[in-house]
């Protein structure tokens, strides 16, 4: 498995903390779906106390504090520098929102926001569009992930621009990546890792289900048949059929 700023995950499921009906559950989710990590909003959970932080260290996974909610570069950067120093861990998933409706990534507050933090030494995550040259520009500025969406967060929609997602995991065959935002169904992640992606992140479809941790279990056993199936090459797709069973020992009339 591909390795995230030298760092092997156990599973390519990272599993979001958010929105779950109880601490349970969200506990029942992690264990079910064997998540490797685990992603926090500072912003959006700090008010829950340290009940809430003893839960996330106490699933034994790895943990990635989000600047969710943020839509300046100087938001972003100040929640991750306090995020650090909560969780005492320099990774982050950047998130600089650029639109209310679709919250897709704002690539120019983006890219600044990646290099300031890359210089004060964090290792980012940065949660960005299937574009390609705003990748080359994030890995330029010292990301060594990216974290393209599949779809707008929350919509459940699977991998809106399957072929620009195929391209651009061709354009950079040797940078981690990971699908976050808008898998809705177990078989979307599926799709991601049968096109090459290392790990897939998600949150809503598995703590709004009516059946969180039977959700999450799905997920998790979906992102295994998605990573055995690439590591399989599979076989391409043909215009024709292309009968299995030999012609030799047919009986001719």
């Amino acid at each position: 498995m591909r390795r995230f700023y030298g760092v092997s995950l156990e599973t390519p499921l990272m599993l979001g903390t958010a929105q779950y009906p109880s601490p349970a559950v969200l506990e029942a989710a992690f264990r079910d779906s064997q998540a490797s990590v685990a992603t926090v909003s500072l912003r959006r959970e700090a008010g829950k106390g340290q009940a809430f932080w003893q839960i996330i260290r106490s699933l034994g996974v790895h943990v990635l504090p989000n600047t969710a909610g943020c839509h300046s570069v100087q938001e972003a950067v100040t929640t991750a520098k306090m995020a650090r120093e909560m969780f005492e861990t320099n990774w982050i998933k950047l998130e600089v929102i650029g639109h209310a409706d679709t919250l897709q990534p704002d690539p120019f507050g983006l890219l600044e926001a990646t290099g300031v933090l890359a210089a004060d030494g964090f290792e980012v995550f940065p949660y960005t569009t299937e574009d390609q040259v705003l990748a080359g520009r994030l890995l330029a500025a010292g990301a060594q992930v990216l974290m393209p969406w599949g779809s707008p967060i929350g919509s459940g929609l699977g991998l809106n621009n399957r072929y620009g997602l195929k391209m651009l995991r061709a354009a950079f065959p040797d940078v981690p990546m990971v699908i976050d935002a808008g898998l809705g169904l177990p078989s979307h992640a599926t799709d991601a890792m049968e096109l090459g992606f290392d790990a897939v992140l998600l949150n809503t479809a598995v703590a709004q289900a009516g059946d969180p941790a039977a959700m999450a279990r799905a997920f998790g056993l979906a992102v295994q048949a998605g990573a055995l199936a690439r590591g399989a090459d599979p076989m391409e797709p043909r215009e024709m059929a292309v009968p299995s069973t030999p012609v030799m020992g047919k009986a001719w009339l």
